[in-house]
């Protein structure tokens, strides 16, 4: 369980994160909604680590949890972000793997038979020698599920994951965070989709704009 307690976060004097509660059960969807330039990414971002929080904290299971100083967050908390962040020069295979390797440390015959068995998972075992720019936007967004998931995270977390999606493809990503979930995987979706957000959600937050 993941619960933010008075988190505050400022850019520039201005106020963007305002003492913000929430818990996120195990296993379950939290969604986060609301207009653009409300904090949904600044609070996804802090939440990761990749902002550092002016005050309040995070637990994780009980124990007071530093997202920005832990090094181990690669393992704790997953990221899929909105343009994916693949690797162009790597195949679909190298980029699953590479973070598993060095981080994780994994050899690199059990790195490719967990990758393997995630990108069939999510029926992308066909393209594990294809490039990025040989993929669709809906394979990318599932790669970069894949590439995350291989980090074994107890959350993961997406931002506006169906935002350059067509309605068929972003019905296959709801259908695979539902999967996920389904299968004991608690997630944090950031989006400004009301209904897609409505559909997969077990909780959802809505954040407004600070005057």
């Amino acid at each position: 369980m993941l619960e933010l307690k008075g988190i505050t976060k400022k850019f520039g004097g201005k106020t963007i994160l305002d003492g913000v509660n929430l818990t996120v059960e195990d296993g379950k969807i939290l969604t986060i909604v609301g207009p653009s330039g409300a904090g949904k990414t600044t609070l996804l971002r802090c939440i990761s680590g990749l902002e550092e929080v002016d005050s309040g904290e995070f637990v994780l299971d009980g124990q007071t949890f530093d997202p920005a100083t832990n090094r181990d967050n690669d393992s704790v908390i997953g990221v899929v972000f909105q343009d994916y962040q693949l690797f162009p020069n790597l195949t679909v295979l190298q980029n699953v793997t590479l973070a598993p390797t060095m981080v994780l440390k994994q050899s690199a015959i059990d790195a490719k038979k967990e990758a393997k068995r995630l990108l069939d998972q999510l029926n992308l075992g066909d393209k594990a020698d294809l490039y990025p720019y040989e993929l669709s936007g809906g394979q990318k967004q599932r790669v970069a599920i894949v590439r995350a998931l291989a980090m074994h995270p107890k959350l993961l977390c997406y931002d506006e994951p169906t935002s350059a999606l067509d309605p068929d493809l972003r019905r296959e990503v709801q259908q695979i965070i539902v999967k996920l979930r389904d299968e004991g995987i608690t997630q944090i979706v950031v989006t400004h989709d009301i209904p897609f957000a409505e559909a997969i959600a077990d909780q959802m937050m809505r954040v407004e704009p600070k005057d």
